[in-house]
C-alpha cells in the first residue's frame, strides 16, 4: 500500500483494476504489496472472485496471505482450490497457521485437508491439534532454528543461512543436545558478534526461560510482556524442546483476550466472528442470557422498595436520593473492579493479596466516602433544612462507597480463585449486586434515625 493512499483508496484501487479487468496492472500491484494489506483486499471480494484474485499471488507470499484472512475467507478459497493447489498452500503455510487454520474448519475438510498434507507435516498438526486450546502447546511452532553446543559459530552461520528461510523466526536460536533436551539459548546477534572459532557452548545463555506445553496462554503471553521476549521455548515434561511461541502469536492471543474480556465485561457472552460478519440472531443470543439474570437480579431491587412502602409514605423525600446513591455505589464498584481486573491480568495482583486489596479499598473509600458524603450532606441541609435526612444520606454514601469498593475489590479475586473469568465480575453484575446490597444499607440506616 502507498504512503499517500489510506486503507479504502488502496481497496478501491485495486477493485478498479478488477472490474476493469486490468490484470496485469493488478498482479504488478499485489507482487509488491505487503501482505496484510493485500489480505484486507481479499476479504472485501465477492465469494466468485476470492479464489480467482487469490491464484494471481506470487507462490512465494501465498501462504502468508492466507494466513492473515478470516477463516470464512480462508475456507472459501480451500473449496475453490484443485488438490494440487491445496497441497502447495499447505506446505507452504508455517505450522501454527496451519493449525489455526484446521481448528476452524469442519470436520469433513480438515479430513481432506490433512490427507493432502505431507506426512511429516501431518504428523506435527496432529500433534499439536492434542493440545487444549488454551494452552501454549496450541500456539506453539515447529519452525524454529536449533543448534548444537558443540558448533563453532562459523558452523552456526552457515547453519542459519542453509536452514533460516523455513523456519518463522531466526533472531533467537535454541541449543540442544541430539535428544533435543534444551540447554541454552543465543540470539543471532551474539552470534554475529562472536569470532568464528568460538564454540556456541561457550557463549549461549544456560538460565532459559521456557514454558510448558499445557501451560495457559495466558501465562505465557505475560512473559513476553515480562521479559520483552521475541519468542519463547515450549518443552515438555521431560524438558526436550517441542517447538516455541513467537511474538506475533502472543500479540494474537492478546488480541483475543482482550475482546473477550470486553465482551464478558458488557455482560454478553464471548463471539469469535467479527461484529457486522455476526448475524442479529447470534448477537441476540450472545446477549440475551445476560440480561435475563441481570433483569432477574434487579427484580430484588424491586422487592426491597417494596418491603420499605412504609418509609416513603413517612418521608417521600428518602425516594428522591435512591438513584444518586445506587448511581454512585455502581460506579465506585465498577472503577474498583476493573483496576482489580486489570492488574491480575498483568500479572500485578494475586489471591495472595486479598488483604492488602481489602486495606486499600478501604482506605480509598474512606476518603472517597468523606468527600462525596459532606458535600451531600450540605446540599440537604441547605436545601430542605432537615439534619436527620441529611445525616440518613451522609452515612448511607459513606457505607455504600465503602460496600462497594471492597465488592468491586475483593469479587474478581474470589473468582479467579474459584477458576471462573475475573471479567465476569464487571461493570453489571457488580453495579446489579451493588444496588440491592445500597438499598438495604440505605433503609437500614433510615429506619433506624428516623421516626416511623
Amino acid at each position: 500500500m502507498s504512503e499517500k493512499m489510506d486503507e479504502v483508496q488502496y481497496i478501491d484501487h485495486l477493485t478498479r483494476l478488477l472490474n476493469e479487468r486490468d490484470y496485469p496492472s493488478l498482479m504488478n500491484e499485489l507482487r509488491d504489496d505487503n501482505e496484510v494489506d493485500i489480505a484486507l483486499f481479499v476479504e472485501t471480494l465477492p465469494d466468485d472472485e476470492t479464489a480467482f484474485v487469490f491464484r494471481m499471488l506470487p507462490k512465494e507470499i501465498c501462504a502468508e496471505v492466507f494466513a492473515h484472512l478470516e477463516s470464512d475467507t480462508q475456507r472459501r478459497v480451500i473449496e475453490a482450490f484443485t488438490d494440487e493447489e491445496t497441497t502447495n498452500m499447505l506446505d507452504q503455510l508455517f505450522v501454527d497457521d496451519a493449525v489455526d487454520f484446521l481448528e476452524e474448519m469442519p470436520a469433513n475438510m480438515v479430513s481432506r485437508l490433512l490427507r493432502l498434507t505431507n506426512p511429516d507435516k501431518r504428523r506435527i498438526i496432529n500433534r499439536y491439534l492434542q493440545y487444549p486450546e488454551d494452552s501454549a502447546g496450541s500456539i506453539m511452532t515447529a519452525e524454529y532454528t536449533r543448534l548444537k553446543r558443540d558448533m563453532t559459530v562459523a558452523q552456526a552461520i552457515t547453519h542459519l543461512r542453509t536452514f533460516g528461510e523455513d523456519r518463522e523466526t531466526i533472531y533467537t536460536c535454541y541449543v540442544t543436545d541430539d535428544q533435543r533436551f534444551l540447554e541454552g539459548v543465543i540470539s543471532v546477534k551474539a552470534i554475529l558478534l562472536a569470532n568464528d572459532h568460538e564454540k556456541i557452548g561457550d557463549i549461549m545463555e544456560p538460565d532459559v526461560i521456557s514454558v510448558h506445553t499445557g501451560m495457559d496462554r495466558e501465562e505465557t503471553v505475560r512473559l513476553f510482556h515480562k521479559y520483552n521476549f521475541l519468542a519463547i521455548p515450549v518443552v515438555d515434561l521431560e524438558n526436550r524442546l517441542v517447538g516455541i511461541v513467537t511474538i506475533d502469536d502472543a500479540v494474537d492471543v492478546m488480541q483475543e483476550e482482550t475482546t473477550e474480556d470486553f465482551e464478558k465485561m458488557a455482560a454478553m457472552a464471548p463471539s469469535e466472528k467479527p461484529y457486522l460478519k455476526t448475524s442479529f440472531w447470534e448477537h441476540g443470543l450472545h446477549r440475551i442470557p445476560w440480561l435475563f439474570i441481570l433483569m432477574v437480579s434487579g427484580m430484588i431491587n424491586g422487592q426491597i422498595l417494596e418491603k420499605n412502602e412504609a418509609a416513603f409514605l413517612a418521608y417521600p423525600l428518602l425516594v428522591s436520593f435512591i438513584p444518586m446513591l445506587t448511581d454512585t455505589g455502581g460506579n465506585v464498584g465498577s472503577q474498583s473492579s476493573t483496576l482489580m481486573i486489570r492488574g491480575m491480568t498483568l500479572g500485578e495482583i494475586k489471591f495472595s493479596d486479598f488483604f492488602k486489596v481489602v486495606f486499600k479499598e478501604s482506605a480509598t473509600s474512606l476518603l472517597m466516602g468523606i468527600a462525596l458524603s459532606a458535600v451531600n450532606f450540605l446540599r440537604v441541609y441547605l436545601v430542605y433544612k432537615d439534619f436527620t435526612s441529611a445525616l440518613v444520606l451522609a452515612l448511607a454514601m459513606s457505607a455504600t462507597i465503602f460496600m462497594a469498593a471492597i465488592l468491586g475489590g475483593i469479587l474478581p479475586l474470589v473468582a479467579k480463585k474459584l477458576k471462573i473469568d475475573p471479567a465476569i465480575m464487571a461493570a453489571p453484575l457488580i453495579t446489579t449486586i451493588v444496588d440491592a446490597a445500597a438499598l438495604i444499607i440505605y433503609f437500614f440506616i433510615a429506619t433506624s434515625l428516623l421516626p416511623m
